[in-house]
């Protein structure tokens, strides 16, 4: 693959001039402009550690995983461990560095997560950065009140066709708890019919119990039609197989291999928390945090061999005053930054997490920790960015205003990752020499028009109004104005992604709460 640079330079080639002219523009932004930066763009300019510091934590995640170990393996884990080549004659399992080689080198470093809709499926590793959407949140910040009740069914169903109109938005992990099920079954159950019958994309959820995948799989499997789910999975789970620190927890490991045996893409998630569960200091807690995620890889790697598997490594942090989750800030955002660094470095398709505000309500405070944290985790090359959009109070809540504000601000993330392009035509020597020579200014020139469609976003919810046309509006805020956009997507798109047919086969077998 060439580098960042060359690919830039390739893909900056100026578009073919349209005939007709001006009138032809017109029509053609008339039908709706191109996207200057999709999903997809490369990350990798920022790096927070040198080459010497990642080989540092590197090592002394090998060393702990060498001589300290897991603890609390299952049986049927450890004994395949030990064939797969690690030591477990005592109370741990330690795993040999030439395994956790061997387990880095089988991985599959690139495969793809498949839509429904084949045109949104997106290719995982390498250089490409994608946002998309995880959490567990168990309040949603309701339309009507702007407070925060309990979420329920009902709102994940509402969260998932939000989002499947949001470009910005690569993939759908349900974001909320339905609070309102009797139980784990029907919880898991009604997740995953909510994420099929409400989108194209690329889906994720989780199971709470190893024994909901079959029947959930048979579901899938309704759903992919003809084809088949093996053909092209359309669902990963996300899974934390590592309780911290450095403990597996028996029942995640159980769903790990339900979902191997289904043939189910898991995300293996480490969520240490600093001073906690994880060292303090961030070079330790990097080391540590690194290390139970490659105890994931390995565990793959000796279940089955380079089966598709997210590296997600999510550093979070607790504030230390109080011990309670702080979900924005500069040490979370240059923690995951760090942490794809790594995963990218080894040649691990990589998953962090952003956005985790812990603002309350769409102000100020909201607004930075989420741009401070996206953008670091873009900027550092994160292939699988989660959280990034929707979430809000430390993960705690889940809100309709922020989906549609956060898909504004991941797009000008993707544009900022797309860079400059620096061509003959770019720099623009030509046509300066034209413009001072001639009418003395830009506005008119083909040039200029071009580079309006190819190179400029437009946001559709900021506020770009002089302040008396801002008056004159009724100076409505950016809550205001989101709220307004949830509303009309809410109200219009009712996607129904599943035939009639397939929809009253799937509601006749399994438990559904909410009526067709």
């Amino acid at each position: 693959m060439p580098p960042p640079s060359d690919i830039r330079m390739q893909d900056s080639s100026p578009p073919k001039r349209r005939a007709g002219g001006r009138q032809a523009r017109h029509r053609h932004r008339a039908i709706g402009p191109p996207n200057p930066a999709p999903p997809g763009q490369i990350g990798g300019q920022y790096q927070p550690l040198t080459e010497p510091q990642m080989r540092a934590i590197y090592d002394t995640a090998r060393r702990l995983l060498d001589r300290l170990g897991m603890g609390d393996v299952p049986d049927r884990l450890r004994d395949d461990l030990v064939k797969a080549g690690a030591r477990g004659s005592g109370a741990r399992v330690t795993f040999p560095e030439p395994l956790v080689e061997d387990a880095i080198a089988g991985a599959a470093k690139r495969f793809w997560l498949h839509g429904r809709d084949k045109g949104r499926s997106i290719e995982v590793g390498g250089d490409a950065v994608h946002f998309g959407t995880g959490g567990a949140a168990v309040q949603t910040l309701d339309l009507e009140t702007g407070l925060y009740r309990p979420s329920t069914l009902r709102d994940l169903h509402d969260f998932t066709r939000l989002q499947d109109t949001l470009t910005n938005v690569s993939w759908f992990t349900r974001c909320c708890i339905a609070t309102d099920l009797p139980d784990t079954f029907a919880l898991d159950v009604n997740t995953a019919y909510a994420l099929i019958r409400n989108t194209t994309k690329p889906t994720a959820t989780a199971f709470t119990l190893a024994k909901n995948v079959a029947p959930i799989m048979s579901m899938l499997e309704r759903a992919a039609g003809p084809e088949g789910f093996a053909a092209r999975p359309f669902m990963k789970a996300h899974i934390s197989p590592v309780i911290s620190p450095m403990r597996y927890g028996e029942d995640a490991v159980d769903v790990v291999y339900e979902c191997i045996r289904h043939g189910i893409p898991i995300s293996c998630i480490t969520a240490a928390q600093s001073g906690a569960t994880a060292p303090a200091t961030l070079a330790g807690f990097l080391a540590m945090s690194l290390a139970e995620t490659l105890a994931s890889l390995v565990m793959v790697h000796a279940i089955k061999p380079g089966f598709p598997m997210i590296f997600s490594n999510w550093p979070l942090v607790i504030d230390l005053r109080t011990g309670a989750f702080a979900g924005g800030g500069g040490e979370i955002a240059v923690l995951n930054a760090a942490s794809a660094q790594l995963s990218n470095w080894l040649g691990l398709p990589s998953g962090v997490a952003s956005s985790m505000t812990d603002a309350k309500a769409i102000d100020a405070q909201y607004g930075a920790e989420k741009g401070i944290t996206a953008l670091a985790a873009g900027l550092a090359g994160g292939n699988l960015v989660y959280e990034s959009a929707g979430m809000t109070a430390s993960l705690l809540g889940a809100s309709f205003e922020a989906f549609v504000l956060d898909d504004e601000m991941l797009g000008a993330v993707y544009r900022i990752l797309r860079g400059i392009e620096v061509t003959e035509d770019t720099l623009a020597y030509d046509a300066i020499c034209a413009t001072v020579l001639g009418e003395g200014h830009f506005l008119g020139a083909s040039q200029t028009q071009d580079a309006m469609e190819r190179d400029y976003l437009y946001p559709r919810l900021a506020d770009r109004m002089t302040p008396s046309a801002w008056a004159d509006a009724g100076a409505p805020t950016a809550w205001q104005r989101a709220n307004a956009e949830a509303r009309r997507i809410l109200e219009t798109h009712h996607p129904g992604h599943l035939d009639p047919e397939t929809d009253a086969a799937i509601r006749a077998a399994f438990p559904m709460i909410l009526p067709a």
